[in-house]
């Protein structure tokens, strides 16, 4: 009896739920770990350098988004390849994506250090806040390069028929930053240095281990072999991953603007609040993405083979599950809003009231952001990268920036923590709509 399931394998719901949790465990694991830096520095360091870090953060994203653009649609392209047959040629544009990951990731991690004081300056820190977000950001920055492998390999090893490899690498990676973060946070008591030092470490081990599994000969699907770049399958792997890049990018100038919002609404209490909500966002959305990567490969291949039936099965299935968790999270979310609030924030009693009542506004956003998400990731598993990216641009970018914009004018400051809510709807109807639209061209329906 066949145990290891195959990208050409037809999935059933027992079948697609076994092939994807690792991914979606991965990811909430990868999410779990982030949020401990949250922990430990707001109860640790206090509710200043708790909102020092959230401030820069959205910068440290950005750069290291550019791993998701090159792993999603590297891997989509690789797996596309896979469908045809031709390993040979999967393996060289494998490896093509892993080296412009080491290249790039350099290049970045010395620019995002020269620039991090500017653009904390830039985005309104205080000079209460200035000296923390200089400190973390510049840390946490010197490990780009590993911090975008990790990203890269979370995908690529799904398309290799290794997912479980990419949690134990992702469960190392947490469990190191966990101990970390314990340890030199509150022991040292090294505040956003030391949380930025887990981080940066805990990266290095998500990020290598995968490294040294493809140098090494393996019975993976893939494994790194000796080659140039070459200018096509890059630009093709990172146009069509543009939708991911773009997708991180917006998130992170959304929350930009959030914090600039808060800052003139609410104060410092206001983006700490928001950060509450960011780390649990983290671990609710890391269910979504986690599932639309592990579905991801499976999708391009039996699109590059032709086989459409297995497409329409993919989407059917993929829809009910997405709906099914919408449900359980948006519930979850409402009825945890205290206590998850008072993890972070319980010291505080004003700031405490003010993350529930925002957490409990906020929850309906997790309705519709699985279906969203799912639906980009879908058609970059399709290799339209124009597509994705239109569903990711208007959704974290233009429709939440005029939501946080426009609704506080009429709502105060209950318009900003609903502003994502009304975002995802809007982006819902669209998705929806390019959907239906391109069903005959993919023969998806």
């Amino acid at each position: 009896m066949k145990t290891t399931i195959q990208l050409s394998d037809h999935f059933t719901y027992n079948k697609l739920l076994r092939f994807t949790l690792p991914s979606i465990v991965m990811m909430v694991f990868t999410s779990i770990y982030s949020v401990v830096d949250g922990f430990f520095v707001s109860n640790f360091a206090g509710k200043t350098a708790f909102a020092s870090v959230n401030l820069i953060f959205p910068f440290v994203m950005i750069l290291g988004g550019m791993g998701f653009m090159i792993g999603t649609g590297g891997t989509a392209l690789v797996s596309l390849v896979l469908g045809t047959g031709d390993s040979q040629k999967a393996n060289r544009y494998f490896s093509m994506m892993v080296y412009l990951t080491l290249l790039l990731g350099i290049i970045l991690s010395v620019l995002g250090v020269l620039f991090t004081r500017p653009m904390a300056e830039l985005l309104g820190a205080t000079p209460e806040m200035m000296e923390d977000c200089v400190h973390y950001g510049r840390i946490v920055l010197c490990f780009t390069a590993p911090f975008m492998l990790q990203n890269v390999f979370q995908s690529f090893l799904i398309a290799a028929e290794r997912p479980k490899l990419g949690l134990a690498a992702t469960v190392s990676a947490g469990v190191t930053n966990m101990f970390l973060d314990a340890l030199f946070v509150g022991v040292f008591r090294w505040g956003v240095a030391g949380a930025a030092l887990a981080t940066g470490i805990s990266q290095c081990v998500g990020g290598l281990l995968p490294l040294l599994y493809f140098i090494r000969p393996n019975t993976s699907l893939l494994r790194l072999t000796l080659t140039k770049l070459e200018l096509k399958p890059i630009l093709q792997a990172c146009a069509n991953g543009s939708s991911e890049l773009m997708s991180n990018i917006s998130s992170s100038i959304v929350s930009m603007i959030y914090n600039f919002q808060l800052l003139k609404y609410v104060g410092e209490n206001g983006v700490s609040a928001y950060g509450v909500l960011m780390y649990v966002q983290f671990i609710f959305i890391a269910i979504y993405i986690g599932y639309s990567i592990g579905a991801a490969p499976v999708i391009s291949y039996h699109y590059g083979a032709g086989n459409y039936e297995e497409l329409k099965n993919m989407l059917k299935k993929s829809l009910l599950l997405m709906a099914g968790t919408s449900l359980v999270l948006t519930a979850s979310a409402f009825l945890l809003a205290a206590p998850l609030s008072k993890i972070f924030v319980g010291y505080d009693a004003e700031l405490f009231a003010l993350t529930c009542h925002a957490f409990r506004l906020f929850s309906y956003a997790f309705l519709f952001a699985g279906f969203n998400i799912f639906a980009s990731s879908f058609f970059t598993a399709l290799n339209n990268g124009a597509i994705s990216a239109a569903i990711s641009f208007m959704r974290t970018l233009i429709f939440q920036t005029a939501a946080v914009l426009i609704l506080p004018l009429f709502f105060d400051v209950d318009g900003i923590w609903c502003a994502v809510t009304v975002a995802e709807v809007l982006a819902f109807l669209l998705s929806a709509a390019f959907l239906f639209a391109k069903r005959k061209k993919y023969h998806y329906l």
